[in-house]
Protein backbone atom coordinates (compact mmCIF):
# COMPACT_ATOMS: atom_id res chain seq x y z
CA UNK A 1 0.00 0.00 0.00
CA UNK A 2 1.28 3.47 -0.87
CA UNK A 3 1.66 6.13 1.82
CA UNK A 4 -0.17 8.89 -0.03
CA UNK A 5 -3.48 9.19 -1.83
CA UNK A 6 -5.50 11.81 -3.72
CA UNK A 7 -8.79 13.24 -2.47
CA UNK A 8 -11.29 16.10 -2.58
CA UNK A 9 -10.67 18.25 0.50
CA UNK A 10 -13.02 20.86 1.96
CA UNK A 11 -10.99 23.84 3.21
CA UNK A 12 -13.86 26.17 4.05
CA UNK A 13 -16.81 27.84 2.38
CA UNK A 14 -16.45 27.73 -1.39
CA UNK A 15 -13.02 26.10 -1.23
CA UNK A 16 -12.65 22.51 -2.49
CA UNK A 17 -9.26 21.19 -3.61
CA UNK A 18 -8.14 17.93 -5.17
CA UNK A 19 -4.91 17.21 -3.36
CA UNK A 20 -2.59 14.65 -1.82
CA UNK A 21 -3.30 13.27 1.65
CA UNK A 22 -1.92 10.58 3.95
CA UNK A 23 -3.51 7.13 3.76
CA UNK A 24 -5.57 6.51 6.93
CA UNK A 25 -4.64 4.04 9.66
CA UNK A 26 -6.55 2.25 12.43
CA UNK A 27 -7.20 4.71 15.27
CA UNK A 28 -9.73 2.70 17.29
CA UNK A 29 -10.08 -1.10 17.67
CA UNK A 30 -13.54 -0.86 16.06
CA UNK A 31 -12.17 0.76 12.86
CA UNK A 32 -11.83 -0.73 9.40
CA UNK A 33 -9.79 0.61 6.50
CA UNK A 34 -11.56 0.26 3.15
CA UNK A 35 -10.02 0.60 -0.31
CA UNK A 36 -12.62 2.55 -2.28
CA UNK A 37 -13.85 0.61 -5.31
CA UNK A 38 -16.55 3.08 -6.29
CA UNK A 39 -17.80 6.32 -4.78
CA UNK A 40 -20.17 9.11 -5.71
CA UNK A 41 -21.03 12.77 -5.19
CA UNK A 42 -24.06 13.80 -3.12
CA UNK A 43 -25.99 17.06 -3.12
CA UNK A 44 -25.08 17.40 0.55
CA UNK A 45 -21.43 17.73 -0.53
CA UNK A 46 -22.48 20.99 -2.21
CA UNK A 47 -24.25 22.06 0.97
CA UNK A 48 -20.94 21.60 2.80
CA UNK A 49 -19.06 23.52 0.12
CA UNK A 50 -21.62 26.33 0.36
CA UNK A 51 -21.15 26.66 4.12
CA UNK A 52 -24.66 25.42 4.90
CA UNK A 53 -23.61 22.51 7.17
CA UNK A 54 -22.38 24.02 10.45
CA UNK A 55 -21.03 20.70 11.78
CA UNK A 56 -18.74 20.21 8.75
CA UNK A 57 -15.05 20.58 9.57
CA UNK A 58 -12.53 22.22 7.23
CA UNK A 59 -9.54 20.16 6.10
CA UNK A 60 -11.81 17.12 5.67
CA UNK A 61 -12.01 14.80 2.67
CA UNK A 62 -15.57 14.92 1.36
CA UNK A 63 -17.84 12.04 0.43
CA UNK A 64 -19.97 9.44 2.19
CA UNK A 65 -21.31 7.28 -0.68
CA UNK A 66 -19.00 4.37 -1.42
CA UNK A 67 -18.35 0.67 -1.69
CA UNK A 68 -15.04 -1.13 -1.64
CA UNK A 69 -12.83 -3.82 -0.17
CA UNK A 70 -11.61 -4.03 3.43
CA UNK A 71 -7.82 -3.98 3.73
CA UNK A 72 -7.46 -3.81 7.53
CA UNK A 73 -9.60 -4.13 10.65
CA UNK A 74 -9.16 -3.28 14.31
CA UNK A 75 -9.05 -5.97 16.99
CA UNK A 76 -12.65 -5.25 18.08
CA UNK A 77 -14.21 -5.71 14.62
CA UNK A 78 -16.20 -8.97 14.67
CA UNK A 79 -18.23 -9.05 11.44
CA UNK A 80 -15.59 -8.34 8.81
CA UNK A 81 -12.11 -9.29 7.69
CA UNK A 82 -9.66 -8.07 5.05
CA UNK A 83 -10.86 -9.00 1.57
CA UNK A 84 -14.58 -8.56 2.31
CA UNK A 85 -16.50 -6.42 -0.20
CA UNK A 86 -18.66 -3.89 1.62
CA UNK A 87 -20.89 -0.90 1.11
CA UNK A 88 -20.74 1.91 3.67
CA UNK A 89 -23.47 3.52 5.75
CA UNK A 90 -23.71 7.32 5.70
CA UNK A 91 -24.22 7.18 9.48
CA UNK A 92 -21.71 6.33 12.16
CA UNK A 93 -23.52 4.77 15.13
CA UNK A 94 -22.74 2.70 18.20
CA UNK A 95 -25.89 0.56 18.21
CA UNK A 96 -26.10 0.64 22.02
CA UNK A 97 -27.17 4.11 23.16
CA UNK A 98 -30.71 5.35 23.93
CA UNK A 99 -31.20 6.60 20.37
CA UNK A 100 -29.65 3.67 18.51
CA UNK A 101 -31.78 1.13 20.38
CA UNK A 102 -34.87 3.00 19.14
CA UNK A 103 -33.64 3.21 15.56
CA UNK A 104 -32.65 6.89 15.73
CA UNK A 105 -29.09 6.29 14.59
CA UNK A 106 -28.73 9.81 13.21
CA UNK A 107 -28.80 10.99 16.83
CA UNK A 108 -26.34 8.44 18.18
CA UNK A 109 -24.41 9.91 21.12
CA UNK A 110 -21.20 8.62 19.56
CA UNK A 111 -21.89 9.29 15.91
CA UNK A 112 -24.30 10.70 13.36
CA UNK A 113 -23.14 12.07 10.02
CA UNK A 114 -19.37 11.74 10.38
CA UNK A 115 -17.92 10.45 7.10
CA UNK A 116 -17.10 13.27 4.71
CA UNK A 117 -18.42 15.85 7.15
CA UNK A 118 -16.62 15.66 10.48
CA UNK A 119 -13.98 13.08 9.55
CA UNK A 120 -12.38 12.14 6.23
CA UNK A 121 -14.75 10.58 3.74
CA UNK A 122 -14.63 8.56 0.54
CA UNK A 123 -13.82 10.86 -2.38
CA UNK A 124 -10.34 9.45 -2.22
CA UNK A 125 -8.59 6.05 -2.33
CA UNK A 126 -8.82 4.70 1.24
CA UNK A 127 -11.28 5.42 4.08
CA UNK A 128 -11.21 4.78 7.81
CA UNK A 129 -14.69 3.63 8.83
CA UNK A 130 -15.41 4.00 12.58
CA UNK A 131 -17.51 1.37 14.38
CA UNK A 132 -17.21 -0.75 11.25
CA UNK A 133 -19.50 -3.53 12.46
CA UNK A 134 -22.39 -1.06 12.17
CA UNK A 135 -20.99 1.21 9.47
CA UNK A 136 -20.52 -1.44 6.77
CA UNK A 137 -22.73 -4.01 5.03
CA UNK A 138 -21.31 -7.06 3.24
CA UNK A 139 -22.08 -7.16 -0.48
CA UNK A 140 -23.70 -10.42 -1.67
CA UNK A 141 -21.82 -12.40 -4.29
CA UNK A 142 -24.47 -11.77 -6.96
CA UNK A 143 -24.10 -7.98 -6.70
CA UNK A 144 -21.37 -5.57 -7.74
CA UNK A 145 -20.47 -2.05 -6.62
CA UNK A 146 -22.88 -0.38 -9.04
CA UNK A 147 -25.77 -2.41 -7.62
CA UNK A 148 -25.25 -1.26 -4.04
CA UNK A 149 -23.55 2.15 -4.30
CA UNK A 150 -26.78 4.03 -3.52
CA UNK A 151 -27.23 2.07 -0.28
CA UNK A 152 -24.63 4.37 1.27
CA UNK A 153 -26.96 7.38 1.41
CA UNK A 154 -29.68 8.16 -1.11
CA UNK A 155 -31.49 4.81 -1.00
CA UNK A 156 -31.88 4.80 2.81
CA UNK A 157 -32.83 8.48 2.55
CA UNK A 158 -35.57 7.59 0.08
CA UNK A 159 -36.72 4.69 2.23
CA UNK A 160 -36.72 6.89 5.33
CA UNK A 161 -38.87 9.44 3.49
CA UNK A 162 -41.34 6.78 2.39
CA UNK A 163 -41.40 5.14 5.82
CA UNK A 164 -42.11 8.45 7.59
CA UNK A 165 -44.90 9.20 5.10
CA UNK A 166 -47.10 6.42 6.55
CA UNK A 167 -48.13 5.13 3.12
CA UNK A 168 -50.98 2.63 3.02
CA UNK A 169 -52.09 0.37 0.17
CA UNK A 170 -54.24 2.35 -2.24
CA UNK A 171 -52.90 5.76 -1.20
CA UNK A 172 -51.86 8.62 -3.46
CA UNK A 173 -48.29 9.75 -2.82
CA UNK A 174 -46.81 13.00 -4.13
CA UNK A 175 -43.01 13.23 -4.34
CA UNK A 176 -41.56 16.71 -4.86
CA UNK A 177 -38.22 16.68 -6.64
CA UNK A 178 -37.05 14.38 -9.44
CA UNK A 179 -33.46 14.24 -8.26
CA UNK A 180 -31.58 11.19 -7.00
CA UNK A 181 -33.24 11.20 -3.56
CA UNK A 182 -36.62 11.90 -5.12
CA UNK A 183 -36.23 8.85 -7.34
CA UNK A 184 -35.27 6.60 -4.43
CA UNK A 185 -38.24 7.92 -2.44
CA UNK A 186 -40.50 6.93 -5.33
CA UNK A 187 -39.06 3.44 -5.72
CA UNK A 188 -39.27 2.87 -1.96
CA UNK A 189 -42.80 4.26 -1.78
CA UNK A 190 -43.74 1.48 -4.23
CA UNK A 191 -42.85 -1.06 -1.54
CA UNK A 192 -45.80 0.15 0.55
CA UNK A 193 -48.43 -0.45 -2.16
CA UNK A 194 -49.81 2.99 -3.08
CA UNK A 195 -52.34 3.26 -5.88
CA UNK A 196 -50.31 5.98 -7.58
CA UNK A 197 -47.15 8.02 -7.20
CA UNK A 198 -47.18 11.55 -8.58
CA UNK A 199 -43.74 12.99 -9.34
CA UNK A 200 -43.34 16.78 -9.31
CA UNK A 201 -40.47 18.73 -10.82
CA UNK A 202 -39.64 21.62 -13.16
CA UNK A 203 -37.84 19.60 -15.83
CA UNK A 204 -39.59 17.29 -18.31
CA UNK A 205 -36.58 15.05 -18.85
CA UNK A 206 -36.32 14.28 -15.14
CA UNK A 207 -40.01 13.49 -14.81
CA UNK A 208 -39.91 11.33 -17.94
CA UNK A 209 -36.97 9.44 -16.43
CA UNK A 210 -39.14 8.57 -13.41
CA UNK A 211 -42.00 7.42 -15.64
CA UNK A 212 -39.72 5.37 -17.91
CA UNK A 213 -38.27 3.47 -14.96
CA UNK A 214 -41.68 2.82 -13.42
CA UNK A 215 -40.97 4.83 -10.28
CA UNK A 216 -43.87 7.24 -10.87
CA UNK A 217 -47.29 6.92 -12.49
CA UNK A 218 -47.90 10.62 -13.14
CA UNK A 219 -45.53 13.53 -13.73
CA UNK A 220 -46.36 17.20 -13.20
CA UNK A 221 -44.09 19.94 -14.54
CA UNK A 222 -44.71 22.90 -12.22
CA UNK A 223 -43.79 25.32 -15.00
CA UNK A 224 -46.68 24.00 -17.12
CA UNK A 225 -49.35 22.83 -14.67
CA UNK A 226 -50.55 23.56 -11.15
CA UNK A 227 -49.51 20.48 -9.16
CA UNK A 228 -52.16 21.16 -6.51
CA UNK A 229 -54.92 20.95 -9.11
CA UNK A 230 -53.44 17.83 -10.70
CA UNK A 231 -53.20 16.05 -7.36
CA UNK A 232 -56.78 17.02 -6.51
CA UNK A 233 -57.90 15.64 -9.88
CA UNK A 234 -56.55 12.22 -8.92
CA UNK A 235 -57.95 12.27 -5.38
CA UNK A 236 -61.54 13.50 -5.74
CA UNK A 237 -60.44 16.94 -4.63
CA UNK A 238 -58.87 15.84 -1.34
CA UNK A 239 -55.13 16.11 -1.94
CA UNK A 240 -52.34 13.59 -1.48
CA UNK A 241 -52.48 11.13 1.40
CA UNK A 242 -48.70 11.43 1.76
CA UNK A 243 -46.22 14.02 0.49
CA UNK A 244 -42.47 13.43 0.39
CA UNK A 245 -40.44 16.64 -0.03
CA UNK A 246 -37.04 16.02 -1.62
CA UNK A 247 -36.36 19.27 -3.50
CA UNK A 248 -35.14 21.45 -0.63
CA UNK A 249 -36.31 24.84 -1.90
CA UNK A 250 -38.44 27.53 -0.23
CA UNK A 251 -41.21 27.03 -2.78
CA UNK A 252 -41.12 23.23 -2.51
CA UNK A 253 -41.46 23.42 1.28
CA UNK A 254 -44.60 25.53 0.90
CA UNK A 255 -45.94 23.32 -1.88
CA UNK A 256 -45.57 20.21 0.30
CA UNK A 257 -48.18 21.18 2.89
CA UNK A 258 -50.50 22.59 0.24
CA UNK A 259 -50.50 19.27 -1.65
CA UNK A 260 -51.48 17.21 1.40
CA UNK A 261 -55.10 16.41 2.14
CA UNK A 262 -56.52 17.21 5.57
CA UNK A 263 -55.03 14.77 8.12
CA UNK A 264 -52.34 13.80 5.62
CA UNK A 265 -48.64 13.25 6.33
CA UNK A 266 -45.83 15.50 5.04
CA UNK A 267 -42.39 13.86 5.07
CA UNK A 268 -39.58 16.42 4.86
CA UNK A 269 -36.26 14.78 3.99
CA UNK A 270 -34.67 17.52 1.88
CA UNK A 271 -31.74 19.48 3.29
CA UNK A 272 -32.46 23.22 3.23
CA UNK A 273 -29.81 25.91 3.17
CA UNK A 274 -32.10 28.44 4.88
CA UNK A 275 -34.67 28.33 7.68
CA UNK A 276 -38.21 27.65 6.51
CA UNK A 277 -41.43 29.33 7.64
CA UNK A 278 -44.33 27.21 8.84
CA UNK A 279 -47.49 29.27 8.11
CA UNK A 280 -49.65 27.83 10.86
CA UNK A 281 -52.61 30.23 10.43
CA UNK A 282 -52.87 29.36 6.72
CA UNK A 283 -52.88 25.62 7.36
CA UNK A 284 -55.08 25.74 10.45
CA UNK A 285 -57.72 23.03 10.29
CA UNK A 286 -55.82 20.75 7.91
CA UNK A 287 -54.58 18.75 10.91
CA UNK A 288 -51.39 17.79 9.12
CA UNK A 289 -48.65 15.57 10.47
CA UNK A 290 -45.12 16.78 9.68
CA UNK A 291 -42.18 14.40 9.96
CA UNK A 292 -38.63 15.46 9.24
CA UNK A 293 -35.01 14.70 9.88
CA UNK A 294 -31.69 13.48 8.65
CA UNK A 295 -31.88 9.89 7.50
CA UNK A 296 -31.90 7.20 10.18
CA UNK A 297 -30.00 4.70 8.03
CA UNK A 298 -30.56 1.60 10.13
CA UNK A 299 -32.20 -0.56 7.44
CA UNK A 300 -29.31 -0.85 5.00
CA UNK A 301 -29.12 -4.63 5.32
CA UNK A 302 -32.78 -4.90 4.36
CA UNK A 303 -32.20 -2.62 1.37
CA UNK A 304 -29.26 -4.73 0.19
CA UNK A 305 -31.47 -7.83 0.54
CA UNK A 306 -34.20 -6.16 -1.52
CA UNK A 307 -31.67 -5.33 -4.23
CA UNK A 308 -30.31 -8.87 -4.21
CA UNK A 309 -33.87 -10.17 -4.47
CA UNK A 310 -34.69 -7.98 -7.45
CA UNK A 311 -37.20 -5.78 -5.60
CA UNK A 312 -35.15 -2.57 -5.91
CA UNK A 313 -32.85 -1.43 -8.71
CA UNK A 314 -30.85 1.78 -8.41
CA UNK A 315 -28.41 1.11 -11.27
CA UNK A 316 -30.32 3.40 -13.69
CA UNK A 317 -29.39 6.35 -11.47
CA UNK A 318 -25.74 6.03 -12.50
CA UNK A 319 -25.61 7.98 -15.75
CA UNK A 320 -21.91 8.89 -15.72
CA UNK A 321 -18.75 7.12 -14.68
CA UNK A 322 -15.20 8.46 -14.40
CA UNK A 323 -11.96 7.86 -12.46
CA UNK A 324 -11.10 9.77 -9.30
CA UNK A 325 -8.63 11.77 -11.42
CA UNK A 326 -11.63 13.55 -13.03
CA UNK A 327 -13.82 14.01 -9.95
CA UNK A 328 -13.79 17.80 -10.07
CA UNK A 329 -15.32 17.55 -13.55
CA UNK A 330 -17.82 15.15 -12.00
CA UNK A 331 -18.75 17.85 -9.50
CA UNK A 332 -19.46 20.23 -12.37
CA UNK A 333 -21.64 17.94 -14.45
CA UNK A 334 -23.55 16.70 -11.39
CA UNK A 335 -24.24 20.20 -10.05
CA UNK A 336 -25.27 21.61 -13.44
CA UNK A 337 -27.12 18.47 -14.61
CA UNK A 338 -24.99 18.44 -17.76
CA UNK A 339 -25.52 15.72 -20.36
CA UNK A 340 -28.55 14.33 -18.50
CA UNK A 341 -26.52 13.61 -15.37
CA UNK A 342 -28.36 11.98 -12.48
CA UNK A 343 -25.50 10.42 -10.49
CA UNK A 344 -21.77 10.11 -11.12
CA UNK A 345 -19.91 6.92 -10.19
CA UNK A 346 -16.26 7.55 -9.34
CA UNK A 347 -13.86 4.67 -9.99
CA UNK A 348 -10.35 4.33 -8.48
CA UNK A 349 -7.54 6.76 -9.17
CA UNK A 350 -5.54 5.90 -12.29
CA UNK A 351 -1.78 6.30 -11.99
Amino acid sequence: MAEKMMGVVYHGKGDLRFEERDIPTILDPRDAIVRVGMSSICTSDFHIRNGAVPIAKPNTILGHEFAGEIVAVGDAVKKFKPGDRVVANVETFCGECFYCKRGYVNNCVEGGWYLGCRIDGCQTEYVRVPIADNGLIRIPENLDYEDVLMVSCILPSGYFGAELAEIHPGDTVAVIGCGPCGYTAMMCARLFGPARIIAIDRHDERGEFALKNGWADVFVNTKKEDPIEVVKRYTDGRGADSVIEMAGKDESFQLAWKLARPNGVVSLIAMYEEDQRLPLPSMYGKNLVFKTGGVDACKDQMLVDLIAGGKLNTRPLITHKMPLNDIMHGYEIFEKHLDGCIKVAITPYER
